[in-house]
């Protein structure tokens, strides 16, 4: 029978832990309030058969590590665990040692390793993590080192795993709405082209024996038809070769620069990219300045952080100038960047003293523009694409019974 690990308040307030059997999650959290225990976390024991805890200690089973990248999902796991073990009151390097037994990737198990024995060496959690810049970016590392100075590293963890599972979330609706118009588009290019290098000659054999003019449609069908088969390893090199040098220009500072700065002037899909980027910089925002971050430190993290060179740009001004003591509404209007809803919701939450709360709600609500963009995005492109397959398809259809009709008449 399964063993789960609880954290429970009983009526006093009063912390406490222990293990308890069920035959599933329910069973255990029914187990639990029948002893009149208020539940705050439960988790299966040591996070999924990592190990055990009996009378404390901790007998550990080494899983063996599934793959050697460290994806976003193991981090956010990672930091999940380690802000519920923390909060459970299992100290930092014991937590470390329990999660590194249980962990995916290969490269994260090596990481957790040299964490542990920094640490042990004398630096601080956050300078350990400072040292793999690769695995922990500066929003990592800022906001450990905030929750270390204040004494609430458990708290501002679970802030981080809640940033990071929600940015999660996002991304897989992001791309689970694209899938579908992605499947849709390959399917019709398929379709036309399996048409006009296969279907296409065909017919334009059979035509041949008969010793007539084809209709002016069929001989441009045929004319790209031989084209598209003659040089199609032609266009394949000369496409792969623009991607190429294109993939080569967007990894300069200039290139990169222009193509986000035309993503952003894009008619209808420029709102999309804009609502996106905002989006990124209100969630980390709301994230640094709830865990205590001074605003001048977030948004120099923010900034490194945006992954916009243009965003980039636009926070380092507003930073530039909340230090030289203008106020956050005021920066904001100087940009020419965010929208007036945008700078009258944090010139609000600036004036209350809720700027942290204020800039989640603006999250949220870029959030669910994107969204709905997403939404309303799928349920035209659909229709437009097959329509315009559809066209295609019936335009070559026609091109090819053309001739036939035409020999048709000549027989009669």
């Amino acid at each position: 029978m399964p063993k789960f690990y609880y954290i429970a308040r009983n009526r006093s307030g009063i912390k406490e832990t222990g293990t308890e059997e069920g035959v599933s999650q329910e069973d255990v959290v029914n187990k639990i309030q029948s002893k009149g225990l208020v539940l705050v976390n439960i988790i299966p024991e040591i996070l999924g058969s990592a190990g055990s805890i009996n009378n404390g200690t901790i007998k550990k089973v080494k899983l063996k590590p599934k793959h050697g990248r460290v994806t976003g999902e193991d981090l956010m796991l990672f930091c999940r665990q380690l802000s519920t073990l923390i909060g459970a009151g299992v100290t930092i390097l014991k937590s470390l040692d329990i999660i590194s037994n249980q962990v995916a990737s290969r490269k994260l198990y090596s990481v957790i390793i040299e964490l542990n024995k920094n640490m042990e060496a004398g630096l601080s959690f956050h300078e350990a993590m400072a040292a793999h810049p690769k695995i922990f970016s500066d929003l990592w590392v800022n906001l450990v080192e905030s929750g270390e100075a204040s004494g609430n590293l458990a708290v501002v963890l679970s802030r981080l795993a809640t940033y990071l599972e929600k940015n999660a979330e996002f991304k897989r609706k992001i791309i689970s709405a694209l899938i579908y118009p992605g499947i849709l588009t390959f399917a019709g290019v398929g379709a036309l082209f399996f048409m006009a290098i296969k279907i296409i000659p065909t017919f334009a054999e059979i035509f041949k024996g008969f010793n007539i003019t084809l209709p002016l449609l069929t001989q441009i069908l045929v004319t790209i038809s031989d084209f598209l088969r003659k040089s199609f390893i032609v266009l394949v090199l000369v496409f792969a070769g623009l991607f190429f040098m294109f993939k080569k220009y967007v990894k300069t500072k200039a290139g990169r620069k222009n193509v986000e700065s035309f993503k952003f002037k894009l008619p209808v899909f420029g709102d999309f990219f804009l609502a996106l980027i905002i989006e990124k910089f209100s969630s980390e925002m709301s994230t640094l300045l709830e865990s205590g971050v001074p605003i001048l430190y977030s948004l120099e993290i923010a900034e490194r952080s945006v992954d916009n060179l243009v965003m980039a740009e636009v926070i380092r001004k507003i930073k530039e100038d909340v230090r030289e003591g203008k106020s956050f509404r005021e920066s904001l209007e100087r940009s020419n960047f965010f929208e007036p809803m945008f700078i009258q919701m944090v010139s609000i939450g600036e004036e209350i003293g809720e700027l942290p709360q204020m800039f989640k709600k603006v999250n949220v609500f870029y959030q669910e523009q994107c969204e709905t963009f997403l939404t309303r995005f799928v349920a035209m492109f659909e229709p437009f694409v097959l329509v315009f397959i559809g066209s295609l398809i019936g335009i070559m259809v026609v091109g090819m019974f053309l001739p036939i009709f035409k020999i048709s008449n000549i027989g009669a």
